[in-house]
């Protein structure tokens, strides 16, 4: 288990026409003010809901990122409907609202986020819930050895072994860049893993799954590196992000 430093805060493809429309809102977007920003990335994840090409996400938005989801389109949930289950090899299984997560101590942590893929967003702030205090409340087994994720988009996963998943920089984040997390952002609660490639902060988190051995993930299975220390995988020399 790492120490926390001191100092921490912590499917169609679209048309010639659409590409090109979405290509100069994305160079607008560079420049537009804070207002025109988050309605351009409301328009990009509009966008990349009905493309399952991937296009869209080659385009950065106002905040340097790119939307991309494997599934076609993803549910909206909100504090109605959310919910996040910790189960497997756990005493006490639990199942928490988006309204009960808001309660628990949050931890912040600024870090570049870096996608495997090249692109790189410095000093994003995120906070959310340590991961470990979630596995903590539910006491987890002496027999397990990892954690596996599932999203409520119904095809992404990921896993972490669980000395990974104790990390002070793991969190359930419900804040991204000082507010809440977005749908199109992986909202309103998803993984995120400083340290490693973003392929590892899962978007759409809904279940927690304590588990006797790693399993690998959507993009584990078809090659990415399990794991997927930044500058240290994937055949990729990107510095550090924290």
């Amino acid at each position: 288990m790492n120490p926390e430093p001191p100092g921490e805060e912590q499917g169609r493809p679209i048309g010639r026409r659409v590409f090109l429309g979405t290509l100069g809102l994305g160079a607008l977007g560079m420049v537009a003010a804070p207002t025109l920003q988050r309605g351009l990335e409301g328009f990009l994840g509009a966008a990349s809901g009905s493309d399952p090409t991937g296009l869209t996400g080659l385009l950065p938005n106002g905040g340097g990122f790119r939307y991309y989801s494997v599934a076609a389109s993803v549910p909206h949930k909100d504090a109605a409907d959310y919910r996040l289950t910790v189960d497997g090899l756990v005493d006490r299984p639990t199942t928490y609202t988006l309204d009960r997560l808001r309660e628990l101590p949050r931890t912040r942590v600024v870090r570049d986020v870096q996608c495997v893929t090249g692109w790189r967003v410095p000093r994003t702030p995120f906070e959310g819930v340590r991961l470990s205090l979630l596995l903590d409340a539910a006491g987890v087994r002496p027999s397990a050895k990892a954690v596996r994720f599932t999203c409520f988009d119904g095809a992404y996963t990921e896993s972490l072994t669980l000395d990974q998943a104790r990390r002070f920089d793991v969190l359930v984040a419900l804040r991204m860049q000082n507010r809440d997390i977005g749908h199109d952002h992986g909202g309103p609660v998803r993984l995120y893993v400083a340290p490693m490639y973003f392929y590892k902060s899962a978007k759409w988190l809904s279940g927690i799954t304590v588990t006797d051995e790693v399993r690998p993930g959507y993009w584990e299975e078809r090659g990415y590196d399990v794991d997927a220390w930044v500058g240290r995988s994937n055949g990729r020399g990107d510095a550090p992000t924290g």
